[in-house]
């Protein structure tokens, strides 16, 4: 396995981590059906994730039976959320991340989606022990490893 913090592109380094997680706080989520992130969270959601969709606009309505809240701090500690997914663009990815470490105490995972990187993202997950993924999708990855 890669070490932590790298960026964990392997096949067997993706499959390990998507096997071992169960619940993903997805933020940048859209409630528009057509955008990429409403997309993603679906699927997995489809396929037994908890999917926590994160959009200020969006609090205090509902995803597939799942609260959409304001912030990565309105997520309860016992959600033991494993994967943080962000969907926003590059250059707002360290406050994301930093928020998600001090607000989610089992977060295992970073994951960037396609087009969004990091090195400070990269620097903190490995400081921290996180696997860390950038410009990447788990619906893809998914959906690749599977077939």
């Amino acid at each position: 396995m890669a070490a932590y913090g790298a960026a964990m592109t392997s096949d067997t380094d993706i499959r390990q981590i998507l096997d071992s997680t169960k619940v993903i706080a997805l933020v940048g989520f859209s409630n528009k059906p057509d955008r990429a992130s409403h997309k993603v969270a679906k699927f997995l959601a489809e396929r037994g994730y908890r999917v926590i969709p994160v959009n200020p606009g969006l609090a205090g309505q509902a995803f597939m039976g799942e609260a959409i809240v304001a912030d990565l701090a309105d997520i309860p500690k016992d959600a033991h959320v494993d994967m943080l997914d962000v969907f926003r663009r590059s250059e707002h990815v360290q406050p994301v991340v930093e928020a998600g470490l001090k607000a989610l105490p089992d977060l295992r995972t970073i994951w960037l989606q396609i087009g969004v990187t990091s090195a400070d993202a990269a620097r903190i997950s490995a400081e921290k022990g996180l696997a860390f993924v950038e410009d990447r999708c788990p619906k893809q990855e998914l959906e690749r490893l599977v077939s």
